[in-house]
């Protein structure tokens, strides 16, 4: 289990995550989602003291999670980025290797995670040899949830992992993630600007709004009882999303 309570963090004058605070229960997704400046970000990095709050704490599992050095925590929560953060001059499995390397991992238990984890992500074992050169965007992505894998974490954080990438791509990648989600019963929290996203993968959606947290609740939740005009107008577009489709597709059955 993740908390979060009366988290905040101020850059001078400027409160850029404003006492924030949610749980994220066993096993459960739960998405952050707003537009840019809303805080979403600067909240991931918090969780694992990428950087530090001004006030405000984070537990993991009821243990605050300022008592950890910070890099004993992040090897305790796979981490995803938008821009997967690959090391170049490393091979994919030396890449997904990084973490369980650190920690001491030997070469055979490295070299058997490896091969699960690609098998976790339908990617080929021949493409332990190549460099993060050699991959298309879908393939890197895939090779970074590997490498937030690799040791084993019952926690993740996901910022905008497949923001990038085309809509075939990302769709199937977002199915993916559903699948290894479920298969592993992680704890997660995962970033997106996308409300429809959002709404397709979270087990729990938090709206955030210049650093505040304006509603939080499942996705019927949200689109049965909006609690701010902030949130109703962020969720106009998939509803008109939705009813547009719905009347292309009874116009092509008639």
């Amino acid at each position: 289990m993740i908390e979060v309570g009366e988290l905040t963090k101020n850059y001078g004058p400027r409160v850029a995550v404003n006492r924030l605070s949610f749980h994220v229960a066993r096993g459960e997704l739960l998405i952050l989602v707003g537009g840019s400046g809303s805080g979403k970000t600067t909240t991931l990095k918090l969780i694992n003291r990428l950087i530090e709050p001004t006030s405000g704490r984070v537990l993991i599992e009821n243990e605050d999670a300022s008592r950890f050095e910070p890099h004993e925590l992040r090897r305790r929560i796979g981490y995803v980025s938008q821009d997967v953060g690959l090391f170049p001059h490393l091979t994919i499995a030396e890449n997904i290797e990084v973490t369980p390397s650190l920690l001491g991992w030997s070469s055979a238990s490295r070299t058997q995670r490896t091969a699960e984890l690609l098998e976790l992500v339908e990617l080929p074992s021949t493409i332990t040899q190549r460099y993060p050169s050699e991959l298309s965007g879908g393939q890197a992505q895939r090779v970074g949830v590997a490498r937030a894998l690799a040791a084993k974490p019952r926690f993740m954080l996901l910022d905008e992992p497949f923001g990038a990438l085309d809509p075939l791509t990302r769709d199937r990648l977002q199915q993916s993630f559903a699948d290894i989600k479920r298969q592993l019963a992680l704890t997660a929290v995962f970033v997106t600007h996308d409300i429809t996203e959002a709404l397709m993968l979270g087990d729990r959606i938090a709206v955030l709004h210049e650093g505040c947290l304006l509603q939080i609740g499942t996705p019927h939740e949200l689109l049965e009882s909006p609690k701010d005009t902030h949130v109703e107008r962020l969720l106009d577009t998939p509803r008109r999303q939705a009813r547009k489709l719905e009347r292309l597709l009874t116009r092509g059955a008639s």
